[in-house]
Protein backbone atom coordinates (compact mmCIF):
# COMPACT_ATOMS: atom_id res chain seq x y z
CA UNK A 1 0.00 0.00 0.00
CA UNK A 2 1.32 3.51 -0.68
CA UNK A 3 0.96 6.69 1.63
CA UNK A 4 0.99 9.69 0.68
CA UNK A 5 4.07 11.48 1.45
CA UNK A 6 3.14 12.97 5.23
CA UNK A 7 6.05 15.10 7.21
CA UNK A 8 7.01 16.32 10.92
CA UNK A 9 7.33 20.27 10.48
CA UNK A 10 7.69 21.43 14.11
CA UNK A 11 8.37 20.40 17.79
CA UNK A 12 8.78 21.97 20.68
CA UNK A 13 9.52 20.56 25.05
CA UNK A 14 9.11 22.03 28.16
CA UNK A 15 12.57 21.96 29.95
CA UNK A 16 13.07 18.51 31.39
CA UNK A 17 13.42 18.95 34.95
CA UNK A 18 13.86 16.80 38.09
CA UNK A 19 10.55 19.08 39.76
CA UNK A 20 7.88 21.67 38.21
CA UNK A 21 5.42 23.53 40.32
CA UNK A 22 2.63 23.16 37.89
CA UNK A 23 -0.21 20.97 37.62
CA UNK A 24 -0.46 17.35 37.09
CA UNK A 25 -2.64 18.27 33.53
CA UNK A 26 0.94 19.67 31.97
CA UNK A 27 -1.24 22.84 31.05
CA UNK A 28 1.90 25.20 32.33
CA UNK A 29 4.00 23.09 30.57
CA UNK A 30 2.53 22.73 27.44
CA UNK A 31 0.81 26.31 26.66
CA UNK A 32 4.57 27.59 25.66
CA UNK A 33 4.68 24.92 23.87
CA UNK A 34 1.68 25.79 21.45
CA UNK A 35 3.09 29.39 21.59
CA UNK A 36 6.38 28.55 20.47
CA UNK A 37 4.88 26.52 17.32
CA UNK A 38 2.56 28.86 16.62
CA UNK A 39 5.23 31.38 16.26
CA UNK A 40 7.62 29.26 14.08
CA UNK A 41 5.28 28.13 11.81
CA UNK A 42 2.78 31.33 11.23
CA UNK A 43 0.24 29.66 12.15
CA UNK A 44 -2.42 30.09 15.00
CA UNK A 45 -4.53 27.27 17.03
CA UNK A 46 -7.72 27.14 14.54
CA UNK A 47 -5.37 26.11 11.63
CA UNK A 48 -5.13 22.45 14.09
CA UNK A 49 -7.49 20.37 12.83
CA UNK A 50 -6.73 17.33 14.82
CA UNK A 51 -5.46 16.81 17.74
CA UNK A 52 -3.91 13.61 19.79
CA UNK A 53 -2.79 13.73 23.33
CA UNK A 54 -0.20 11.08 25.44
CA UNK A 55 -0.97 11.02 29.10
CA UNK A 56 -1.41 8.51 32.03
CA UNK A 57 -4.07 8.51 34.31
CA UNK A 58 -2.01 7.01 36.80
CA UNK A 59 0.88 9.42 36.77
CA UNK A 60 -1.30 12.30 37.17
CA UNK A 61 -3.15 11.00 39.78
CA UNK A 62 -6.50 11.87 38.50
CA UNK A 63 -9.35 10.41 35.95
CA UNK A 64 -9.63 11.38 32.64
CA UNK A 65 -5.81 13.95 33.28
CA UNK A 66 -6.31 14.45 29.37
CA UNK A 67 -9.32 16.16 29.60
CA UNK A 68 -7.88 18.96 31.93
CA UNK A 69 -5.08 19.07 29.77
CA UNK A 70 -7.10 20.68 27.05
CA UNK A 71 -7.43 23.83 28.81
CA UNK A 72 -4.13 24.46 27.13
CA UNK A 73 -5.57 24.63 23.77
CA UNK A 74 -9.15 25.98 23.95
CA UNK A 75 -11.92 23.82 23.66
CA UNK A 76 -13.85 27.15 21.44
CA UNK A 77 -14.65 26.79 18.79
CA UNK A 78 -14.85 23.28 18.86
CA UNK A 79 -11.54 21.07 18.66
CA UNK A 80 -11.22 17.65 16.82
CA UNK A 81 -9.36 15.66 19.45
CA UNK A 82 -8.25 12.30 20.27
CA UNK A 83 -5.84 11.09 23.40
CA UNK A 84 -3.84 7.67 23.97
CA UNK A 85 -2.73 6.22 27.26
CA UNK A 86 0.51 5.74 26.32
CA UNK A 87 3.83 8.02 25.33
CA UNK A 88 3.00 10.44 22.84
CA UNK A 89 4.85 8.97 20.55
CA UNK A 90 1.58 6.87 19.38
CA UNK A 91 -0.23 9.97 19.69
CA UNK A 92 1.95 10.99 16.74
CA UNK A 93 1.19 8.19 15.03
CA UNK A 94 -2.45 8.57 15.37
CA UNK A 95 -2.24 11.57 14.21
CA UNK A 96 -0.01 10.22 10.94
CA UNK A 97 -3.26 7.83 10.34
CA UNK A 98 -5.64 10.73 10.42
CA UNK A 99 -3.97 12.39 7.94
CA UNK A 100 -3.07 9.66 5.73
CA UNK A 101 -6.67 8.84 5.52
CA UNK A 102 -7.44 12.12 3.95
CA UNK A 103 -9.20 13.55 6.68
CA UNK A 104 -7.28 16.43 7.79
CA UNK A 105 -3.63 18.32 6.12
CA UNK A 106 -2.52 19.66 9.77
CA UNK A 107 -2.39 17.54 13.03
CA UNK A 108 -0.52 18.36 16.26
CA UNK A 109 0.20 15.57 19.04
CA UNK A 110 1.79 16.58 22.61
CA UNK A 111 2.60 14.32 25.70
CA UNK A 112 2.84 15.27 29.38
CA UNK A 113 3.94 13.55 32.53
CA UNK A 114 4.93 14.85 36.63
CA UNK A 115 6.75 11.97 37.98
CA UNK A 116 7.50 14.40 40.58
CA UNK A 117 3.97 14.40 42.01
CA UNK A 118 4.24 10.96 43.50
CA UNK A 119 6.55 7.46 43.82
CA UNK A 120 6.79 6.60 39.65
CA UNK A 121 8.40 3.82 40.62
CA UNK A 122 5.96 2.17 42.57
CA UNK A 123 3.48 3.61 39.97
CA UNK A 124 5.13 1.81 37.40
CA UNK A 125 4.91 -1.17 39.02
CA UNK A 126 1.50 -1.39 38.09
CA UNK A 127 2.37 -2.05 34.62
CA UNK A 128 4.02 -5.55 35.15
CA UNK A 129 2.58 -8.83 35.75
CA UNK A 130 -0.27 -8.79 38.20
CA UNK A 131 -0.10 -12.04 39.26
CA UNK A 132 4.33 -12.99 39.41
CA UNK A 133 5.92 -9.43 39.22
CA UNK A 134 3.67 -6.22 40.69
CA UNK A 135 3.26 -8.30 44.02
CA UNK A 136 7.00 -7.86 44.40
CA UNK A 137 6.75 -3.89 43.74
CA UNK A 138 10.01 -3.92 42.21
CA UNK A 139 11.15 -0.47 41.08
CA UNK A 140 12.41 0.23 37.61
CA UNK A 141 15.94 0.71 38.63
CA UNK A 142 15.69 -3.01 40.04
CA UNK A 143 14.16 -4.61 36.73
CA UNK A 144 17.40 -2.42 34.54
CA UNK A 145 19.80 -3.67 37.34
CA UNK A 146 17.95 -7.42 36.55
CA UNK A 147 18.10 -6.87 32.34
CA UNK A 148 21.83 -4.97 32.86
CA UNK A 149 22.94 -8.38 34.83
CA UNK A 150 21.70 -10.81 32.49
CA UNK A 151 23.18 -9.12 29.41
CA UNK A 152 26.71 -8.73 31.44
CA UNK A 153 26.74 -12.37 32.16
CA UNK A 154 25.55 -13.62 28.66
CA UNK A 155 28.41 -11.67 27.01
CA UNK A 156 26.63 -9.17 25.07
CA UNK A 157 27.86 -6.29 26.78
CA UNK A 158 30.13 -4.90 29.65
CA UNK A 159 29.92 -2.42 32.37
CA UNK A 160 32.40 -0.37 30.05
CA UNK A 161 30.93 -0.63 27.08
CA UNK A 162 27.40 0.71 29.31
CA UNK A 163 30.14 3.37 31.25
CA UNK A 164 31.20 4.85 27.05
CA UNK A 165 27.31 5.88 26.55
CA UNK A 166 27.38 7.56 29.71
CA UNK A 167 30.56 9.42 28.94
CA UNK A 168 29.23 9.94 25.22
CA UNK A 169 26.08 11.39 26.68
CA UNK A 170 27.15 13.14 29.74
CA UNK A 171 30.95 14.18 28.80
CA UNK A 172 33.40 12.68 30.96
CA UNK A 173 35.77 9.53 31.10
CA UNK A 174 34.59 6.31 31.13
CA UNK A 175 36.96 4.72 33.42
CA UNK A 176 36.15 7.78 36.07
CA UNK A 177 32.36 6.67 35.62
CA UNK A 178 33.56 3.15 36.01
CA UNK A 179 34.92 3.78 39.46
CA UNK A 180 31.50 5.14 41.11
CA UNK A 181 29.70 3.23 43.39
CA UNK A 182 26.51 0.92 41.99
CA UNK A 183 23.25 2.37 43.07
CA UNK A 184 21.93 -0.83 41.96
CA UNK A 185 24.40 -3.72 41.15
CA UNK A 186 25.51 -3.70 38.03
CA UNK A 187 23.97 -0.14 37.54
CA UNK A 188 25.91 3.36 38.66
CA UNK A 189 23.76 6.45 38.93
CA UNK A 190 25.04 7.38 35.11
CA UNK A 191 23.77 4.25 33.79
CA UNK A 192 19.57 5.22 34.88
CA UNK A 193 17.72 8.01 33.34
CA UNK A 194 16.24 10.34 35.80
CA UNK A 195 12.93 10.56 36.07
CA UNK A 196 11.66 14.20 34.45
CA UNK A 197 8.83 17.02 34.49
CA UNK A 198 8.20 17.01 30.81
CA UNK A 199 5.97 18.28 28.34
CA UNK A 200 6.44 18.10 24.24
CA UNK A 201 4.54 18.98 21.10
CA UNK A 202 5.04 18.19 17.17
CA UNK A 203 3.34 19.13 14.57
CA UNK A 204 2.76 16.67 11.09
CA UNK A 205 1.11 17.81 7.95
CA UNK A 206 0.33 16.32 4.87
CA UNK A 207 3.17 16.91 1.87
CA UNK A 208 1.16 20.04 0.33
CA UNK A 209 0.41 21.46 3.88
CA UNK A 210 4.01 20.88 4.89
CA UNK A 211 6.03 22.75 1.72
CA UNK A 212 3.39 25.88 2.55
CA UNK A 213 5.18 25.91 5.93
CA UNK A 214 8.64 24.87 6.03
CA UNK A 215 11.25 25.16 3.78
CA UNK A 216 13.07 21.49 4.25
CA UNK A 217 9.88 19.65 5.20
CA UNK A 218 10.84 16.21 7.51
CA UNK A 219 9.26 13.33 5.23
CA UNK A 220 8.20 10.00 7.22
CA UNK A 221 9.43 7.18 5.11
CA UNK A 222 8.71 4.52 7.24
CA UNK A 223 6.98 3.78 10.40
CA UNK A 224 6.18 0.82 13.05
CA UNK A 225 5.45 -0.65 16.40
CA UNK A 226 5.48 -4.00 17.79
CA UNK A 227 5.03 -5.72 20.99
CA UNK A 228 7.01 -8.15 23.04
CA UNK A 229 5.61 -10.43 25.65
CA UNK A 230 4.87 -8.77 29.40
CA UNK A 231 6.19 -11.98 30.64
CA UNK A 232 9.89 -11.18 31.50
CA UNK A 233 10.58 -15.15 31.63
CA UNK A 234 9.35 -15.21 28.19
CA UNK A 235 11.85 -13.42 26.65
CA UNK A 236 15.08 -12.65 26.32
CA UNK A 237 15.45 -9.79 28.25
CA UNK A 238 19.12 -8.80 26.86
CA UNK A 239 17.43 -8.58 23.50
CA UNK A 240 14.40 -6.63 21.79
CA UNK A 241 12.57 -8.50 18.63
CA UNK A 242 9.87 -5.78 18.85
CA UNK A 243 12.27 -3.26 18.04
CA UNK A 244 13.69 -5.53 15.46
CA UNK A 245 10.48 -6.37 13.42
CA UNK A 246 9.64 -2.83 14.03
CA UNK A 247 12.92 -1.43 12.11
CA UNK A 248 12.96 -3.68 9.71
CA UNK A 249 9.14 -2.75 8.71
CA UNK A 250 10.10 1.29 8.75
CA UNK A 251 13.71 0.49 7.33
CA UNK A 252 12.28 -1.28 4.33
CA UNK A 253 14.90 -1.75 1.88
CA UNK A 254 16.35 1.26 3.01
CA UNK A 255 20.31 1.95 4.29
CA UNK A 256 20.57 1.50 8.10
CA UNK A 257 23.29 4.44 7.55
CA UNK A 258 21.52 7.56 8.51
CA UNK A 259 22.74 10.34 9.70
CA UNK A 260 21.52 10.49 13.54
CA UNK A 261 19.73 7.71 15.73
CA UNK A 262 17.78 9.44 18.32
CA UNK A 263 16.74 6.08 20.53
CA UNK A 264 14.58 6.42 24.23
CA UNK A 265 16.76 4.40 26.56
CA UNK A 266 16.01 4.53 30.15
CA UNK A 267 19.01 2.30 31.10
CA UNK A 268 22.63 2.85 28.91
CA UNK A 269 22.69 -0.69 28.52
CA UNK A 270 19.27 -0.51 26.43
CA UNK A 271 20.72 1.88 24.27
CA UNK A 272 23.07 -0.89 22.85
CA UNK A 273 20.06 -3.09 22.82
CA UNK A 274 18.19 -0.47 20.61
CA UNK A 275 20.89 0.12 18.51
CA UNK A 276 22.33 -3.90 18.09
CA UNK A 277 18.16 -4.60 17.45
CA UNK A 278 18.17 -1.89 14.31
CA UNK A 279 21.31 -2.83 13.04
CA UNK A 280 22.97 0.98 12.71
CA UNK A 281 26.71 1.02 12.11
CA UNK A 282 29.14 2.73 13.94
CA UNK A 283 29.03 5.50 11.80
CA UNK A 284 25.55 7.17 12.93
CA UNK A 285 25.21 9.57 15.91
CA UNK A 286 23.53 8.39 18.41
CA UNK A 287 21.37 10.84 20.36
CA UNK A 288 22.88 14.11 20.23
CA UNK A 289 20.43 15.53 21.43
CA UNK A 290 21.09 13.72 25.03
CA UNK A 291 18.43 11.38 24.87
CA UNK A 292 16.43 9.84 27.26
CA UNK A 293 19.15 9.03 29.56
CA UNK A 294 19.57 12.82 30.45
CA UNK A 295 16.05 13.30 31.21
CA UNK A 296 13.15 10.54 31.43
CA UNK A 297 10.56 12.67 30.28
CA UNK A 298 7.38 10.02 30.98
CA UNK A 299 5.03 10.22 28.24
CA UNK A 300 6.84 12.84 26.26
CA UNK A 301 10.07 11.15 25.94
CA UNK A 302 9.14 8.94 22.89
CA UNK A 303 8.03 12.28 21.08
CA UNK A 304 11.18 14.11 21.84
CA UNK A 305 12.84 11.60 19.89
CA UNK A 306 10.82 11.80 17.25
CA UNK A 307 10.62 15.67 17.50
CA UNK A 308 14.45 15.80 17.82
CA UNK A 309 15.29 13.83 14.87
CA UNK A 310 12.79 15.94 12.95
CA UNK A 311 14.70 18.48 13.97
CA UNK A 312 17.65 17.87 12.49
CA UNK A 313 16.53 17.28 9.34
CA UNK A 314 14.57 20.79 9.29
CA UNK A 315 17.26 22.98 10.07
CA UNK A 316 19.86 21.13 7.78
CA UNK A 317 22.02 19.30 9.94
CA UNK A 318 20.95 15.62 8.37
CA UNK A 319 19.77 14.12 5.61
CA UNK A 320 18.06 11.23 7.41
CA UNK A 321 17.25 9.80 11.00
CA UNK A 322 15.62 7.39 12.27
CA UNK A 323 13.71 8.18 15.74
CA UNK A 324 13.13 5.34 18.26
CA UNK A 325 10.33 5.46 21.35
CA UNK A 326 9.49 2.61 23.89
CA UNK A 327 6.77 1.82 26.37
CA UNK A 328 6.46 -0.76 29.09
CA UNK A 329 8.60 -2.16 31.15
CA UNK A 330 12.05 -2.86 29.89
CA UNK A 331 11.95 -2.06 26.45
CA UNK A 332 8.30 -4.26 26.05
CA UNK A 333 6.72 -2.09 23.43
CA UNK A 334 8.74 -0.35 20.53
CA UNK A 335 8.49 2.45 17.43
CA UNK A 336 10.52 2.81 14.94
CA UNK A 337 10.40 6.23 12.65
CA UNK A 338 12.50 6.96 10.02
CA UNK A 339 12.91 10.41 8.16
CA UNK A 340 14.36 11.70 5.73
CA UNK A 341 14.87 15.37 4.00
CA UNK A 342 14.06 16.48 0.41
CA UNK A 343 16.91 15.33 -0.96
CA UNK A 344 17.60 12.28 0.86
Amino acid sequence: MTFPRIAIVGFAHSPNVAVTHGTTNGVEMLRPCFDKLYAQLGITRTDIEFWCSGSSDYLAGRAFSFISAVDSIGAMPPINESHVEMDAAWALYEAWVKIATGEVDLALAYGFGKPSAGNTDRTLTLQTDPYTVAPLWPDARSLGALQARAGIDSGAWTEADMAAVAARTFGGDAEELLAADYVADPLRAHDIAPYADAAGAVIIASERRARELVANPAFITGWDHRIDSPNFGARDLTLSPSTARAGDTAFGDASRAVDIAEINASFTHQELIVKNALRLPDSVRINPSGGSLAGNALFSAGLQRIGYAAQEILTGNAGTAVAHASSGPLLQQNMVVTLAGENS
